[in-house]
């Protein structure tokens, strides 16, 4: 790893910049309650376990698949069912709403065209017990949800229900096999998409352009039409993506070294942005496009597919139920005892267990017991400071407003991530960037690199769910009007941190896209006097 840090003087544990929520007091608290589960039990049954967030009116969010049919349901789109616990003839290899505009329901197709519906979703037929030239490797709905096709990586087609048959590349020669579709708006058209980037448009469906004579870096691997049905966009397996007609870009993972390939994309509503998830079901969100969670870390099968559905804007993914308490521990180094003194760490019972691992180029000696501490509710987080980098394995640094700021963020992580393993800890668990030291004030660019590039270095170890962990009001000053889409955890220090989970936006502007995950408030059981420092060793914690 390049070793060209500028460093700030090692200090004490630091909470600096935190700023009470002086009026979340007389704001009305929202209620918590149980989200729906999916599947069967185990990695494969996504589970939506907090409402914190919830809207009144339908937002724009989305299902991700795995290969074993397993359903993960996120930002309060509803879970209906899912072969996550039945043993298949073939793997799943996507699913479809039961039409573009109803989220009442959802098909699954496996490789051999069978098809799974569940809740509104009709069951108009399948090539189940046919024998295929070549596998289905993808599906789409009708517009009113009465039929859908299939498509196979030869380019034959297969239309159910109301779906109409407009042509196909079946029997044709193709240079690259086909990998996607997707509907025109009015069902009277689709596109078919290769991995070549080649696009094939029938019936009503209109030719915006293909990457077919380009020479791609990696292959497509998934395409969405835009709202109109005036465009639409493809995404290839690192994440670049390509946009056509009215599709707007939006951004792209293009140049961001990525731990698993990207497998599917999908858009929202209005096509002011889109989703990507990779294998191991890390979504990645662009534009308008609501970041609501990720699959669990560690999966059965791998995931395949995702598609856009209407949700309430619950948050999916946390690691705590709604409601539940616990820690957050910050000492590090040169301030905990070398024999790391057990009767130190915070009390039981607690759910939450949020232990420092470093801040960059000093590590936690005392990680590998405070994460046995923590138990199943470990999460880790890293304690970020200003820094430079000459370089690292993140091209797209080269494109920020600060390379040398974005390479030591992500350089920070990764050495951050090792380290966790080296000491036999967990790893497998959501991550936090502490941002919030007075080195990285003044700057705001390159706070901002610095930020991304350690999100973009946690994704690259793997990580899941890498989320920010700073105070409301100081967030801005630090990075400008940078908003990441990734879960956000308050550094409050209010009273009523209910209150805070449901307020904290609205009252500071600017703050992460992701929804509010963890607040963390003020608690005199949490102050203790450690080797002589009065400071606190841990504060308290609450899952929204």
């Amino acid at each position: 790893m390049p070793q060209f840090r500028t460093r700030t003087t090692p200090h004490g544990p630091r909470r600096s910049g935190r700023l009470a929520l002086a009026a979340v007091g007389l704001l009305a608290v929202v209620g918590v309650s149980a989200g729906i589960g999916a599947g069967s039990p185990g990695p494969s049954a996504g589970a939506d376990t907090s409402v914190a967030n919830t809207r009144s009116a339908p937002v724009s969010a989305y299902w991700v698949v795995a290969s074993d049919g397993g359903v993960f349901s996120f930002g309060g789109a509803p879970f209906y069912g899912s072969t996550g616990n039945i043993v298949l003839n073939k793997p799943m290899v996507a699913m479809a709403p039961t039409s573009p505009v109803d989220s009442g329901g959802y098909r699954e197709v496996a490789s051999d065209g069978g098809i799974f519906a569940y809740g509104d979703a009709g069951f108009y037929g399948s090539t189940g017990n046919l024998i295929l030239n070549k596998p289905v490797v993808g599906m789409a709905p009708t517009g009113d949800g009465r039929g859908y096709w299939l498509v196979a990586s030869d380019g034959g087609l297969f239309a159910f229900g109301d779906a109409g048959f407009y042509g196909s590349m079946g029997g044709k020669a193709l240079n690259k096999p086909v990998v996607a579709m997707a509907p025109t708006k009015d069902g009277l058209g689709y596109w078919l998409i290769a991995s070549d980037g080649g696009v094939f448009a029938f019936g009503d469906a209109g030719f915006y352009g293909s990457t077919g004579n380009l020479s791609l870096v990696k292959p497509i691997v998934g395409a969405a039409p835009t709202g109109d049905g005036g465009g639409y966009w493809m995404v290839a397996s690192d994440g670049g993506i390509f946009a056509f007609g009215d599709a707007g870009f939006y951004g792209s993972l293009g140049g961001v070294p990525q731990s698993r390939p990207i497998v599917s994309m999908a858009a929202t509503a209005d096509g002011g942005g889109y989703w990507f998830t990779n294998s191991n079901g890390a979504v990645t969100a662009f534009g308008d496009a609501v970041y609501w969670g990720s699959t669990p870390q560690v999966l059965s099968k791998p995931v395949v597919g995702m598609t856009a559905a209407a949700g309430s804007g619950s948050f999916t993914g946390s690691s705590y139920p709604s409601g539940s308490f616990g820690y957050d521990i910050y000492k590090w180094t040169s301030y905990v005892p070398p024999n790391c003194v057990a009767s130190l760490l915070p009390p039981s019972p607690h759910t939450i267990g949020i232990v420092q691992v470093d801040e960059p180029g000093y590590p936690n000696s005392c990680l590998a017991q405070q994460a046995a501490w923590a138990g199943a509710g470990l999460n880790l987080y890293i304690y970020l400071d200003a820094g430079s980098d000459s370089s690292s394995p993140d091209a797209g640094c080269q494109a920020s407003a600060a390379p040398g700021a974005c390479n030591y963020g992500f350089n920070s992580a990764v050495d951050a991530f090792n380290y966790a393993q080296s000491t036999g800890v967990n790893t497998s668990v959501a991550w936090w960037l502490d941002v919030e030291d007075s080195s990285l004030s003044g700057n705001q660019p390159a706070t901002a690199a610095l930020v991304q590039g350690a999100i973009d270095g946690l994704h690259y170890a793997g990580i899941n769910s890498a989320g920010i962990y700073a105070s409301p009001g100081k967030w801005v000053d630090l990075v400008g009007n940078y908003q990441p889409a990734v879960p956000y955890w308050a550094a409050d220090w209010g009273i009523l941190p209910s209150v805070t989970c449901a307020n904290v936006k609205s009252i500071y502007p600017g703050l992460p896209t992701g929804p509010v995950q963890l607040v963390q408030y003020s608690s005199p059981s949490a102050q203790l006097s450690l080797g002589g420092l009065d400071s606190a060793d841990y504060d308290n914690d609450y899952a929204c």
